[in-house]
């Protein structure tokens, strides 16, 4: 098992781990409705082109381009007037020179018609006459069929995540089934004598349990569906049992606690019982979060990660989404992930860094003259409202002794 503290850098240490593991995300069919934040397995393809007919984007009339040209309000083309296009219907009249239709936003174009031209620009002269005061082009104010999806196009690839413009794609072409990666079990335990449950009355030396619940949050946000089990005593028997039943019953098996110096045993001597290989890493070179534990545990299914965080709260929250994240995003069977959120500021002090380690600092945006400004959020990484008092986080690399004030950072939303 490897020593406690042999640190790594957090991209190698996640490398290590992810060469150990193997990805294969579960499916479920549900309805469109239901698939915000959901994951596709398989690719989704045009049944028709979108829009399906000729359409008009104004109000106006439907005509022959060159019907308008050289027209202005001082020299007008007169054209006459040979029907009106209704709405959801098929226009049962098509355009000859010199004629137009009443059309209106979303209206099919008449056979003959090839632009519109916008009621602004017209005047009616007498019954069945409309005067034209411009020129149109061909294809002006006119959504073609097939422009925004041909039949047949893939409109979106296996391990798209859904956000509310491809629900109403998804809608738009008819598709209201879809096969989306299940969500996969997460099963987190929190452990130590000292932490009872949030709704308990705190007697002297008890915290109450914090991790359990910002962890479920994170991994709801994610796509993960958190399979709490409870608070797991330091007594060995105990922590072995409810680690075995998690890792048979999830995906991915998160520990809170028993990473730090006094507890370290217990903790990496029950994941490393789990299963082959076991613990990969224990350390890595990141504040705050240092005493972490990866490992990768063999099952009858498949090798699953299991992950212990420090207690701290915010050392727990920063790692989490440094390691818990991404494995959580391959098991959703993600593909092209998207930039995490993320704005330009100015950091409004010196931040002192040691060369050689990650460090992740809370900070609160605030407005400034010229943009925004990162004001770093102080606090031990015990204290929960570090994190919530904070709107994201500063990366310091490795490479790097600090960060100088007024100097331009990346802060990375909470």
């Amino acid at each position: 098992m490897t020593e406690f503290l042999t640190l790594l850098p957090p991209l190698k240490a996640r490398a290590k781990l992810f060469e150990q593991l193997t990805f294969l995300p579960a499916s479920e069919e549900i309805e469109t409705t239901r698939g915000l934040n959901r994951v596709l397995v398989d690719p989704i393809l045009a049944a028709h082109p979108l829009p399906s007919f000729p359409r008009s984007t104004v109000d106006g009339y439907a005509l022959r381009a060159a019907d308008t040209y050289g027209s202005s309000e001082s020299i007008p083309a007169y054209l006459t007037i040979a029907g009106e296009v209704r709405m959801g219907t098929a226009p049962n009249f098509s355009l000859s020179a010199a004629h137009c239709a009443l059309i209106y936003t979303g209206g099919m174009l008449p056979a003959g018609a090839d632009a519109v031209m916008m009621m602004e620009h017209t005047q009616a002269v007498r019954d069945g006459e409309v005067e034209v005061l411009r020129s149109v082009a061909i294809g002006e104010n006119v959504l073609q069929s097939g422009e925004d999806v041909s039949e047949g196009q893939q409109v979106f690839s296996a391990g798209t995540r859904l956000r509310p413009a491809e629900i109403g794609g998804l809608m738009a072409l008819g598709v209201t089934r879809i096969r989306v990666a299940r969500k996969p079990l997460v099963g987190i335990i929190s452990s130590g004598d000292e932490v009872v449950p949030p709704e308990s009355d705190l007697n002297p030396g008890q915290v109450r349990d914090i991790n359990s619940y910002t962890l479920s949050a994170l991994v709801e946000q994610t796509g993960g569906q958190p399979v709490r089990y409870g608070i797991v005593p330091d007594e060995i028997e105990i922590f072995r049992n409810a680690a075995n039943r998690a890792l048979t019953e999830c995906d991915l098996i998160i520990i809170t606690a028993g990473s730090s110096a006094s507890t370290r045993d217990l903790t990496a001597r029950v994941i490393d019982e789990l299963g082959e290989p076991g613990v990969l890493v224990h350390g890595v070179n990141l504040r705050p979060g240092k005493p972490t534990i990866l490992a990768a545990c063999a099952t009858q299914a498949r090798v699953k990660a299991v992950i212990g965080l420090p207690g701290n709260p915010v050392s727990a929250l920063v790692v989490a989404r440094i390691f818990v994240v991404p494995v959580l995003e391959r098991l959703l069977g993600l593909e092209n992930l998207k930039p995490e959120p993320q704005v330009q500021a100015r950091l409004s002090i010196n931040l002192a860094s040691q060369a050689g380690r990650e460090d992740w600092v809370p900070v609160r945006i605030l407005p400034s003259p010229t943009g925004f400004q990162a004001d770093p959020v102080f606090g031990k990484s015990n204290l929960i409202f570090t994190l919530a008092r904070a709107d994201g986080f500063v990366r310091i690399p490795p490479d790097a002794t600090g960060l100088s004030a007024g100097e331009q950072v990346e802060v990375l939303l909470l």
